[in-house]
Parts: C-alpha cells; structure tokens; sequence
C-alpha cells in the first residue's frame, strides 16, 4: 500500500488536531493479526503525509491489556511508515518529574504479562536486538524541538511499563522506584518491540500526569487526576510534536535493520502461511 506517509503517531484521538495540519484521509486497515485501534487518519503538514492512529480507539474504548499492538504496528508497516512517535501518559516515580512534564525515555522494564510481543513464531524464529529500545535519533529529535520551543524536558528515563488496567498499590510503587523506574506507564511494551521487530524507529513523548503512590503525603493516582493533568500538558505535546515532524528526514537509522541478525530460521524452513502472514516485516529477505 503506497500512502506516501513516513511518520505514524500513536496516542489519544485528540493529537491529530494541531495547528497546520490537513486531514486527507481517514483508512481502514485490514491484517493478517487482526484489526487495528481505529482508522488511520492521514493527515499533512507543510506537504509531509503523517499518520495518526488512536491507540485505544475513538472515545477511548480499549483497555491496555486489550490493545491489538501487532495489528496496529501493522497497519503503520502497510502505510509505509518508517518513524512512530507515540504519546502517553504517565505516572511519576521521581519528585523532580512533576505532573505535566514532558518526559522522552530512553529505557523500558516490562512489568506486562502475557501480552502478544512478537509477530514471528508459527516455524519463524527471530529474536532482535532490544538493548535501546526507544530510537536514539528520535531522542535527539524530540530534544532538539524542546530547546529551541523553550519546552523544559527530561530524558535518560527509565520506563516502567505495567499490566493494569488497575494502578499500582503502595509497595509495587515503592518497588518500582527501587529498581530504577522513572515513570509508569501500559502502553510502550510491547509497542516498541514490535515496532523493532517491524524495523521502525520508534520514541516516546510521555506527559507525567501524577506521582503515582508513592508519596505518601499525597493523593494516589485516579483516573480523573490523570485526564484532568494530561489536558494540561497536552498543549506542549502538540507543539512538540508539530516541529519534531518537520525535523524528521529519511536518514538511515539501525532501527530499521533489525532484522539483520535477528532471523534463525533458514529461510528453506519458513511455512508458507508464516511467510505470508510476515510479507511486510520481512519483504527484505524474500
């Protein structure tokens, strides 16, 4: 499918209205792992093609353990996509990290359990490089943006990604601190690592929406608490976003030779309908 779209955003139904872009399209998406979130909605900006995905779909509608991740990936891989900037919200498990703080992570610890993280298996066996599991050019990307818009930030983050759908309780919290967590999320695994598998660079712009529970003299988190801080921080998001894909090129990234030496199976062992339920992540080697 040529879209001519190179950058795919990830987040809330909300994101695609920024100032300067165009709505052309709305696509339906159809894959071999089943239905995406939503429609893709192509839109564009200063003639870059952008497409925006709903991550749980318009009006929120999906729990994080219900996501189809790898049909939303997908769907981003079919378009033609090469660069995801997903959005999300997130818990702080550090007091510099205020709610409304715009945070990139450079680090993930997958708390999730059960989620499906891989599109190969079925007599394909592949197993990539995930030691930086968020794009190092999109970092530098999303920083550059911030400076020059005066957006303070912070980076080299550790995200802690949990099952949900329920918040944490006080000792997981605490537990989570202790092992190097900086904010909680549900969201980034397994996106990123199906994003890797699929061979496209993939950041994260997170907004801390509140202190999770471990601060004791503090409220813990609610649902309300985190919509009503992330409507707040939005406006920044946006605007973060807007520049960052006017500054993404087509440069080469190693995100999108993942695959390399990430395959085992010899290519004379691979089943037909594992094939061809693979064509767009593996359409290199075929």
């Amino acid at each position: 499918m040529e879209s001519g779209v190179k950058i795919g955003i990830i987040g809330g139904s909300g994101l695609y209205n920024l100032d300067g872009v165009k709505t052309i399209d709305s696509i339906e998406i159809k894959t071999p792992f089943g239905n995406p979130s939503d429609k893709y909605v192509i839109c564009e900006l200063s003639g870059i093609r952008v497409a925006f995905l709903s991550r749980h779909g318009v009006g929120h509608r999906i729990l994080p353990s219900e996501l189809n991740n790898r049909a939303n990936i997908y769907g981003f891989k079919k378009l033609g996509v090469k660069n995801i900037i997903a959005v999300s919200a997130v818990g702080s498990l550090r007091e510099e990290i205020a709610p409304t703080h715009l945070v990139f992570p450079s680090q993930i610890i997958d708390r999730t359990k059960g989620r499906k993280s891989t599109f190969f298996g079925n007599g394909i066996v592949a197993h990539v490089g995930f030691a930086e599991p968020f794009c190092a050019n999109l970092i530098n990307i999303f920083k550059e943006a911030a400076r020059e818009l005066n957006i303070s930030y912070h980076s080299d983050k550790t995200y802690v990604c949990m099952e949900g759908p329920a918040f944490s309780t006080g000792a997981e919290s605490a537990y989570h601190r202790s092992i190097g967590g900086d904010i909680i999320g549900m969201t980034a695994v397994p996106e990123a690592k199906l994003a890797r598998e699929a061979e496209i660079c993939y950041g994260m712009i997170s907004i801390s929406t509140d202190y999770d529970c471990w601060r004791g003299d503090d409220d813990a988190v609610t649902a309300d608490m985190v919509v009503g801080n992330l409507n707040k921080g939005i406006d920044a998001a946006k605007k973060l976003l807007t520049s960052a894909i006017l500054k993404i090129g087509d440069n080469e990234c190693a995100c999108r030779k993942a695959l390399d030496t990430a395959i085992m199976t010899g290519k004379e062992f691979w089943p037909i309908n594992a094939k061809r339920n693979l064509d767009i992540i593996i359409s290199r080697f075929l």
